[in-house]
């Protein structure tokens, strides 16, 4: 996935992030930090949010189900990607393991490479189901899991 296409899909699905929130398309726009004039183009398809404001979009409805079905879980792992070709994550944040929107490609003693099944990046979690890393160059994955593995 490019940020174009990232930014495709969040456009598509901008009205029905409005109305899954029951917003006007005035509350909308603010939110967003654009006109409603802007927003009325892109919800009919002849304009386009932007990285940032795509972005923008996919932190203040993280929650959102729309969102989680067009991606295939959390768009912050997907941000992350993008922005920085390959996310080492310093912190580990805990996943729920992968149960629902990936699955596993290979595993290497207390890790294990897993591939989102919509949005077709990879990540790296340990054994605890702790998010190590993720990209969507599958060789930058098992360059970092054989790192990891020494």
């Amino acid at each position: 996935m490019t940020r174009e296409e990232f930014i495709k899909i969040v456009d598509s699905k901008i009205k029905l992030l409005r109305n899954e929130k029951n917003y006007t398309q005035d509350k909308m726009a603010d939110m967003l930090g654009i006109s409603k004039k802007t927003l009325v183009q892109i919800e009919k398809g002849r304009h386009s949010l932007g990285w940032t404001t795509a972005v923008a979009a996919c932190t203040i409805f993280k929650d959102s189900e729309i969102l989680q079905l067009a991606f295939g879980d959390d768009t912050e792992d997907i941000i992350l990607t993008l922005a920085f070709d390959s996310y080492d994550n310093k912190t580990y944040e805990k996943t729920l393991g992968g149960h629902i929107w990936w699955k596993d490609i290979e595993l290497k003693g207390n890790y294990k490479i897993q591939q989102n099944i919509i949005s077709k990046h990879y990540r790296i979690l340990n054994n605890k189901n702790m998010r190590i890393c993720s990209s969507f160059d599958f060789d930058y994955i098992q360059e970092r899991l054989k790192e990891l593995g020494k």
